[in-house]
């Protein structure tokens, strides 16, 4: 993820709003401001959320889902998100807001293939029950972040270590095989993005105040998506391994 970060931060602490001569008409219009910049984000990260399922639950019906349980297309189609997601990192200042829209709709089609696999291994009905507590959850979270006054900036560091802990256990545990390790990286991984989910609310909210009238408004827009986007997802699978009924 770009880091929005600037160096007029310095001096000002948390939740102080920068505005013209401090009238309450120039607060009233920064809030309103705020508001249609975080309902976009939410608006994109759900569309790109229903879009995935769309896919996935699609590939499912189909039987289109086999073709990705093995052989080459099953790691294109794993590696595929990944790939989407560099690019739209490498390439954010390169590419138009239109562009990066595009790329954006395209990581959610892929996500949807990459994870209509769930459907071979859950039931149709803990999937359901998995996702809409999933999506209590995070709208639970996301809301507390966006309106709690306490600064929790100091996770940012601590969360990224959690992730890159669970990426090196899952790989380990693909050759040990382990149940028992896995019911632990499942249970770490809610707690991380939970947090992240959080986190990331509040880092949005914050940078509003130094994006709002430049024209990199829109991009951050779709960035901000993305990583709400990755918080519920990855909330999402890590708790169906908790929530869901194997076939």
């Amino acid at each position: 993820m770009a880091d929005w970060k600037d160096t007029t931060r310095a001096g000002q602490g948390f939740g102080s709003v920068p505005r013209a001569g401090g009238d309450v008409a120039g607060r009233a219009a920064y809030d309103e401001g705020l508001r249609s910049y975080m309902l976009s984000i939410y608006n994109y990260m759900a569309s790109g959320v229903l879009l995935t399922g769309i896919v996935a639950l699609g590939a499912a019906s189909t039987g289109l889902v086999y073709a990705f349980v093995g052989g080459p297309l099953m790691w294109i189609v794993a590696l595929a998100p990944l790939a989407f997601i560099l690019v739209m990192n490498f390439g954010l200042h390169k590419m138009s807001t239109g562009m990066l829209q595009v790329v954006f709709w395209s990581f959610a089609t892929v996500m949807g293939l990459s994870l209509s696999t769930i459907f071979l291994r859950f039931t149709g009905e803990s999937i359901a029950v998995t996702f809409f507590a999933t999506a209590g959850a995070f709208a639970g979270l996301s809301l507390w972040g966006y309106t709690t006054k306490k600064d929790i900036s100091a996770w940012g560091s601590f969360l990224f270590m959690g992730v890159i802990g669970l990426i090196i256990a899952m790989v380990i545990n693909i050759f040990l095989q382990s149940e028992a390790m896995a019911f632990v990286i499942s249970g770490i991984g809610v707690l991380v993005f939970a947090g992240l989910t959080a986190y990331d609310t509040q880092r949005l909210k914050n940078d509003y105040q130094y994006l709002r009238g430049t024209e990199f408004m829109g991009k951050a827009v779709i960035m901000g998506a993305v990583s709400l986007y990755l918080d519920f997802v990855n909330m999402f699978m890590f708790l169906l391994q908790f929530l869901g009924s194997r076939e």
